[in-house]
């Protein structure tokens, strides 16, 4: 089971490079392409008041980040193991 599911779109350039960065540390997570899953750009626009920003990461904790970097998704990951 992923730690966080990353919500992306096709065409954005950071949820490209944080799931190439995710690839090389080996961290699993499930993803979610909001252009193809309505009830997904919505969860997305809860946490970022109203804005369909992505990559938008939601934990296993309910807790959610925007854009963050590989050392603040490793630190999180840790955080809720």
């Amino acid at each position: 089971m992923s730690s966080f599911t990353m919500y992306t779109t096709p065409w954005c350039g950071y949820c490209q490079r944080l799931k190439g960065q995710l690839g090389r540390e080996g961290i699993t997570f499930d993803e979610v392409d909001i252009e193809q899953v309505p009830e997904a750009a919505q969860i997305v626009e809860q946490v970022n008041d109203g804005n369909q920003t992505v990559p938008t990461l939601v934990y296993s904790d309910g807790t959610a980040m925007t854009n963050p970097s590989i050392a603040q998704v490793k630190a999180k990951i840790a955080e809720l193991a």
